[in-house]
This record gives C-alpha cells, structure tokens and sequence, in this order.
C-alpha cells in the first residue's frame, strides 16, 4: 500500500490504486486486508480507477479506538475523497456489509456491489452469530487472540483438522494480529439478520452475487439482499464459492459498474 489519506477521527489509511476510470473501491471481509481483494485490480483496471485498502485495524493502516461502524464508513467517506469525490463500492463477505451501510449514509456512491455477506436466512443462524459474538468478545477481551480466531474459522465452517493445522502453520502469527479486528466485522454484521430497512434506504443500484456451488444459505442471504434494495439485482457464478475467481468476477463487475 504505497498511498495514505486520513479518516476523519485521525486514524491513517493504506491504499493503492490502479488504472484510471470512475473510482471503484474494493472492501475486503474478515481476516483480509487490502491485498486480499487486490487481484480484483487487475481485470478491473482498464476500465476504472480500482482502489484497495487496509481497513483500520489491519495492514498498514491506523485503528483509533474507540471502534464504531461509522468510523468505518468515515474511512470510506476519506477514501472517496481521496480518489474523486465519488465511487462505486464493492465488498466481499463482511466487507460487504460495510459498503451497505455505507450507501445507505448518504455518501457520494454511485452503486454497489456485494459478494456472499453471510447474512442469516433461519433463526438457527441468527443463535450461531450471537454465540460466535459472545464468544469472541470474551476470547479478545481476555487476550486469547488465537482462540478468537478459531471461533471465527469454526463460524465459516472450517473442519476442526483444518484449524488445528492452520495453528501450526507459519500464517497464524499474522492471522492472531489481526484478531482484534475480527470484532470490527461482527459489528458490522449486526444482529445477523438481512438488514432490510437499511436496505431499503440505498437510493442506487445495488448487485448481490453468489456462487451457485456455496451453501445454499449464501445464495439466499444475496437474493434476500437484492429483493430488499430498491434496484437490487442478483446475479449467480457457475461453479464459483466464496473463494470466488477474480476473473469470473470481475467482468460481472465491470458491466455492472459502467451502467
């Protein structure tokens, strides 16, 4: 991340950008910093300005607390200014979340596109957020960062060899750095549930995208999105999961983003 720009609570901000074009911001999920979307650039970049960032709390960039989903949406308010005055967004997982909240504020988006958030569709998964939530706030209030993490890999339905494998490997000491910011996406994800009224509010259009082989429950939390923006369309990827291609995707993107 070879740029900065400063959010509005004095909380720094890492971000690079990439070919020239109206702006479109890349929001990575959980346990990602900006290098995790950056691949996005690539295929996007002949067409736009692509811009991808550390969120607060990880990377290089800054992480003033107290924490508040509206400082996140002030990071973006900065980045947008940063690069234009205007943008599209687009989030990944919970990152996702993050640029619904932030078209529904009011900031200058011009539309927004989403991958797989995990919101639940059944109460069965609006219990398992709660009980992740109670537990990853005892786990970092506690200073356990490595227990947090494993509550979040269990959350996304890692198998328990996986994870006790992942400990082992030489990722985990990354991946405990930025546990803390784990709590930054469960905030954003609310209660859990597809926040409809929220939804509602978004005055641009809206693209909610999941890949037909994901859980069902992904596919039906992205039309559950789409069907309560005001012009939200969903879109399936043949033989995508949440670890979708930036190549498959991206071009969804960029016909969406130019209309």
């Amino acid at each position: 991340m070879d740029k900065k720009t400063t959010s509005r609570d004095g909380t720094s901000l890492a971000y690079e950008s990439t070919g020239d074009g109206p702006a479109v911001i890349l929001v990575s999920g959980a346990m990602s910093t900006g290098a995790t979307v950056a691949p996005l650039a690539g295929p996007l970049s002949d067409r736009f300005k692509v811009v991808s960032y550390d969120r607060r709390g990880r990377g290089a960039s800054g992480d003033t607390a107290p924490y508040a989903v509206d400082r996140e949406v002030e990071d973006l308010a900065a980045l947008i200014g940063a690069v234009g005055g205007e943008a599209s967004l687009y989030g990944i997982s919970s990152g996702g979340a993050l640029v619904l909240h932030a078209a529904a504020s009011g900031l200058p988006v011009r539309r927004v596109a989403v991958y797989e958030t995990p919101f639940a569709v059944n109460e069965g998964g609006v219990q398992e957020r709660a009980e992740y939530t109670r537990g990853l706030t005892e786990a970092l209030e506690q200073g356990r960062r490595g227990d947090a993490v494993e509550l979040f890999l269990r959350l996304t339905g890692l198998a328990e060899e996986m994870i006790q494998g992942a400990r082992q490997s030489p990722m985990w000491p990354g991946m405990e750095a930025i546990a803390p910011s784990l709590a930054h996406d469960d905030a954003v994800m609310g209660d859990g549930r597809v926040p409809r009224a929220l939804l509602a509010s978004i005055t641009v259009p809206v693209l909610a995208v999941a890949g037909d082989a994901s859980p069902a429950w992904m596919r039906e939390a992205a039309q559950a999105v789409a069907e309560a923006a005001p012009e939200g369309t969903y879109r399936t990827l043949e033989g995508q999961t949440h670890m979708v291609d930036p190549n498959v995707l991206a071009p969804v993107l960029a016909e969406f983003f130019a209309g």
